[in-house]
């Protein structure tokens, strides 16, 4: 009978959480934020990790984030690479978007002031006012959830 009770209070105890992950609402607002920048990090996530569209892979993202002084530079690079890439496809699934969105506004945060801040707002100097887009968009998709025709929404139900 204990184990019983310990498990419905424990199932309990969990569902608040997960109700927070999942829960959304049938907003279109959320779904068209979250495919097209869902695009953008798959693609800067290819590129750090595979040199696709002209980037430079793990290893030369490696090498240029250890000189930037962000080391070690390969898990820096492995872990900003994987979270825009499978961040990015969480985003387009509409699957776990609060926490892959928290992740991906902490990459931007980082990327803001590791990279970009010293150079300006202007992305025409480097500065940093692309990767503001990014973080703010992330940032609301914390607070939205994914909004309608997401994996997170039917899991929600």
């Amino acid at each position: 009978m204990n184990t019983a009770l310990n498990t419905t209070i424990n199932t309990t105890m969990k569902i608040p959480l997960l109700n927070s992950i999942f829960t959304t609402d049938e907003s279109l607002s959320s779904l068209i934020l979250r495919i097209p920048i869902g695009v953008i990090f798959i693609a800067h996530g290819g590129q750090k990790l595979f040199g696709l569209f002209g980037g430079y892979g793990l290893e030369g993202t490696a090498k240029w984030m250890a000189s930037i002084g962000l080391e070690p530079g390969y898990l820096m690079a492995l872990m900003a690479g994987s979270a825009e890439l499978f961040g990015g496809l969480a985003l387009i699934l509409g699957l776990l978007v609060r926490p892959a969105a928290l992740v991906l506004a902490v990459t931007m945060v980082v990327a803001i002031f590791s990279v970009h801040f010293s150079n300006g707002l202007f992305i025409s100097n480097k500065g940093y006012e692309f990767a503001l887009a990014l973080f703010a968009v992330s940032a609301a998709l914390v607070f939205s959830g994914a909004g309608r025709f997401s994996l997170d929404g039917i899991i929600s139900k």
